[in-house]
């Protein structure tokens, strides 16, 4: 197997300027994780899991450290590198199922799940399928995919995003709560799409308070208790 992600040394603090005050919130982690696998981020609420994932896509600047990513086959450095390689690793390379679904209003819902396809250069019909296909296994009715997913109530929402997350196959996927606020039976395709997906050898980090996720999806998991240093085990 071959490492998709290396993280060495790697802290965030947030300065709160109006208070006066610096939150120290990562505190010098390291951890790879391998193609096929699912690395589970565990601790309490408040542990900074969900900054760690929004800090290894690019959302937040590390105050230090170094995150390295398997991209076309050269592992290159994220920290510091240009929006512009930043955009190319998350367009190919990384994908983020966050726990809240951002759209354009008035864009239907069919093309809100293709448009990581369409990105990538796979021809519309292709992706059409693929979107149809995610929608129907998502219990996403057909006569609301012509429709904005604003509209939409927020397990639909919840869905709609998990079927655009799984569009293609990621070398890496982030996952932040996927089956947060699902019933069972969709809560069973997404813990189904994580699986196909490891199979086609994405590399998966996630967050779940779900104990039957985490037991579903989970190779190895990575301590967020605060200390000084934190190792994936």
């Amino acid at each position: 197997m071959s490492i998709v992600m290396q993280v060495r040394g790697l802290a965030k603090t947030f300065t709160l300027h109006q208070q006066q005050t610096e939150l120290d919130v990562l505190h010098g982690l390291n951890f790879d994780v391998e193609a096929g696998e699912c690395l589970l981020l565990h601790g309490r609420s408040g542990a900074g899991k969900s900054t760690l994932l929004r800090t290894l896509y690019g959302n937040y600047l590390p105050s230090s450290g170094s995150i390295k990513v398997r991209h076309e086959e050269n592992m290159i450095e994220l920290v510091g590198a240009e929006p512009r390689q930043t955009l190319t690793v998350r367009r190919s390379t990384m994908g983020y199922v966050s726990q809240f679904l951002r759209v354009i209003p008035r864009v239907a819902c069919l093309d809100v799940v293709m448009e990581p396809a369409l990105a990538q250069g796979v021809v519309p019909a292709l992706a059409r399928e693929r979107a149809s296909s995610l929608l129907q296994r998502l219990s996403i009715p057909i006569h609301l995919w012509k429709l904005s997913p604003s509209t939409f109530s927020g397990g639909e929402q919840q869905r709609v995003n998990i079927a655009r997350s799984f569009m293609v196959t990621w070398p890496l996927l982030l996952l932040d709560e996927p089956t947060a606020s699902l019933d069972d039976a969709n809560r069973q395709v997404v813990l189904e799409l994580a699986a196909e997906a490891k199979l086609q050898g994405a590399a998966l980090i996630a967050i779940s308070h779900d104990e039957h996720t985490r037991m579903a999806i989970a190779d190895r998991y990575l301590d967020m208790t605060p200390k000084e240093t934190i190792n994936a085990c």
